[in-house]
């Protein structure tokens, strides 16, 4: 009887250890699926934006940044902050599509910061007739309203 009580106690402990390690896996799972439908997204409204710029459509490329005044942009020429005046600063740096030129972005890195922020290192490339222009940025993007938007933008 001892045996069999102890058997059972056995078996009870191993079928919650193995309960435990399937919520775990699972919750992995899920997790990373989430992760990676994130960063397609977010890759997916980069590539909207490389579209939007390659045509001048300055506004258009805009649509991948959130559309208030608590926008962050830091560039070579300081701290910008706000939807409206971010796109007035590319209006007034590229004025026509000579100054724009053709753009792609080289991804790095997209990294969850936490709950539904996501940060993305890369480098831009402009080739244009006037002089090629490149450099690092560091891009924060955050799910808003069921939209992945850039909250803020260093680009160098």
């Amino acid at each position: 009887m001892k045996y069999i009580i102890t058997l059972a106690i056995a078996l009870s402990c191993f079928s919650c250890i193995s309960i435990k390690a399937d919520v775990t896996n699972t919750e992995s799972i899920e997790q990373s699926e989430s992760q990676a439908s994130a960063e397609a997204a977010i890759r997916l409204v980069m590539a909207e934006q490389e579209v939007a710029w390659n045509t001048h459509d300055l506004e258009g490329f805009m649509q991948g940044y959130w559309k208030s005044e608590t926008l962050k942009f830091y560039g070579s020429s300081g701290l910008t902050q706000g939807w409206n005046q971010t796109l007035a600063n590319y209006k007034k740096g590229y004025p026509s599509k000579a100054e724009s030129g053709t753009l792609k972005f080289e991804i790095k890195d997209i990294s969850k910061i936490e709950g539904d922020n996501y940060w993305v290192m890369g480098a831009y490339h402009l080739k244009r007739d006037i002089g090629d222009a490149h450099g690092p940025f560091l891009i924060i993007f955050k799910k808003i309203n069921g939209e992945w938007k850039i909250i803020a933008d260093m680009s160098c």
